[in-house]
């Protein structure tokens, strides 16, 4: 199977990572262009992978066309690759907000496309990615694009209706976290902690909690229940960030995200 990427910034970079860390495909199955010839030489060094001449060139090439790049540089991309997306072909497209019918009126023909958005935790292979196809793929084109997905973290199939709201809260919430934890280190700095362990501390916190979530399959409120002593420090914590409307701003942000994806 050969394996096209049409993009190769950070989410590539972890995709193609995973791929080969558990041997998905080999190194010499896989081809990619970018928009400068200094990211392509480095993928090419540290990957050992092909670099293409073009965007046309690598969908001629590949079996799978991994549709990389951000959602403002689609219809360019597609412009130059359409004709050489046969109805063999399998595309997968991890830009948010761009939608099936969108993309396939953009090729002006019906094409084998499945959509997935995938998170940057997928750097460290601890993503999570949703998954959706449409009706001309099948079922061994949805297993192999789950495997490939779960070789840098989690894939979940959901349906499409479902994917701003994923996007929003597998994409755009990291960033939410990454604010949490910045913000609990500095809360850590003034009560006199050096910052160093103040990170460390709370991104342990973080990661262990996350886990306790996955693995005992609690609801979240059974396991902030378990925490919180009766007249202890941690219900006092809880009770400020209640009063500070937490739950309120995070389920407004993570809407907002819903939002601007559908607008893009």
């Amino acid at each position: 199977m050969k394996i096209g990427f049409i993009g190769l910034g950070n989410m590539a970079k972890a995709m193609i990572g995973g791929m080969l860390r558990e041997k998905i495909v080999e190194a010499g199955d896989i081809i990619g262009s970018a928009k400068t010839r200094e990211t392509m030489k480095r993928m090419e060094e540290e990957f050992s992978i092909t670099a293409a001449e073009s965007n046309r060139h690598v969908a001629e090439y590949a079996d799978v066309i991994i549709l990389a790049v951000k959602p403002v540089f689609f219809p360019e991309v597609i412009g130059e690759i359409k004709e050489a997306v046969t109805e063999e072909k399998l595309v997968v497209s991890i830009a948010a907000g761009k939608n099936m019918e969108w993309i396939e009126k953009e090729f002006g023909k019906k094409i084998k496309l499945i959509r997935c958005m995938p998170n940057t935790p997928a750097l460290v292979g601890a993503g999570c990615t949703a998954v959706c196809c449409n009706s001309l793929v099948e079922k061994e084109d949805e297993e192999f694009c789950m495997r490939l997905m779960e070789s840098f973290g989690k894939a979940i199939a959901i349906p499409e209706r479902l994917m701003d709201a994923a996007g929003a809260v597998g994409g755009s919430s990291p960033a939410f976290v990454f604010l949490f934890i910045e913000a609990m280190a500095d809360g850590a700095v003034k009560a006199g902690m050096p910052r160093k362990q103040a990170y460390e501390f709370a991104a342990s916190a973080v990661a262990g909690s996350a886990r306790m979530v996955m693995e005992t399959g609690l609801h979240p409120g059974e396991l902030k229940d378990m925490v919180c002593s009766p007249g202890g420090t941690t219900i006092e914590g809880i009770a400020v960030l209640e009063e500070k409307g937490m739950r309120a701003a995070v389920m407004e942000a993570v809407g907002a995200c819903v939002e601007k994806s559908k607008k893009l």
